[in-house]
């Protein structure tokens, strides 16, 4: 998410878990070099998919697990009459198809948003680390217990905040995400389209392009197609507390 070009450093994608930069948001968070080295090995391919294609389908087979190098990528569900609902977004160093281990199938379908690189581990080898390297397992409770919290809060965005707090909030977690990578935190390119964001936060695209105007008019970010500048970072928290206690908000300084 970090730029919209599909140029990718292969170089990048070849790195060890031992060298690669989101060590400490990925797997490999709380192993020994050791620990790290069996991670390593056990991990089958790292690879690139481009814009628009899948990594896996909703109800394909499978026993693999993927964590995002580079790039992001889109989870969604489908129903029968081909409706689709997009449930995360996700960035590098988070993991993907934790749902195949109930049934070894894929309860949701996967896409890239645009060119990004992925490392695949087998449920297999997953299942083996797990059972040998404690420190695994812990982290592992720790990813899932976000995702939880990741759903709980979720649950509350659409549940109980009006159409300017979901946005604000959504921003402001994207902001908060990105730099946790080292990158920057006001000034970032959108990979997701607003019918994609829209969709994801119950929201017409119009009330979408219509609060972007505001927030753009009050003086909280400005955009420019994809690339959002946050100008006012004060100014965005606020709006999404204020709301909370039942406050207006106030418009930003120009």
């Amino acid at each position: 998410m970090t730029a919209s070009s599909e140029v990718l450093n292969i170089k990048a994608i070849k790195v060890s878990c031992h060298d690669c930069s989101l060590a400490e948001l990925c797997l490999p968070r709380g192993l020994n070099q050791a620990e790290i080295t069996e991670l390593d090995h056990a991990i089958q391919h790292r690879r690139t998919i481009h814009r628009g294609d899948h990594l896996y389908r909703m109800g394909d087979r499978g026993r693999s697990v993927f964590v995002v190098r580079t790039g992001s990528i889109k989870t969604y569900l489908s129903t029968g009459a081909g409706d689709e609902q997009v449930v995360g977004f996700h960035l590098p160093g988070e993991i993907l198809g934790l749902d195949v281990f109930d049934n070894e199938q894929y309860s949701s379908g996967a896409i890239a948003l645009e060119t990004s690189s992925v490392c695949e581990l087998s449920g297999h080898h997953f299942e083996e680390i797990c059972k040998t390297v404690p420190a695994m397992n812990t982290q592992m409770c720790r990813l899932v217990s976000r995702e939880i919290t990741h759903d709980h809060e979720m649950l509350l965005l659409l549940g109980k905040k009006t159409a300017e707090e979901r946005l604000a909030t959504f921003l402001q977690s994207l902001s908060e995400r990105l730099q946790k990578r080292g990158l920057s935190g006001t000034k970032f390119n959108l990979s997701m389209s607003r019918q994609d964001m829209g969709n994801y936060l119950g929201l017409a695209v119009e009330t979408i392009s219509r609060l972007f105007a505001r927030f753009q008019q009050e003086g909280i970010l400005t955009v420019e197609r994809r690339l959002v500048s946050i100008r006012n970072p004060a100014g965005l928290k606020s709006m999404i507390s204020s709301h909370q206690h039942g406050q207006p908000v106030r418009s930003a300084q120009k």
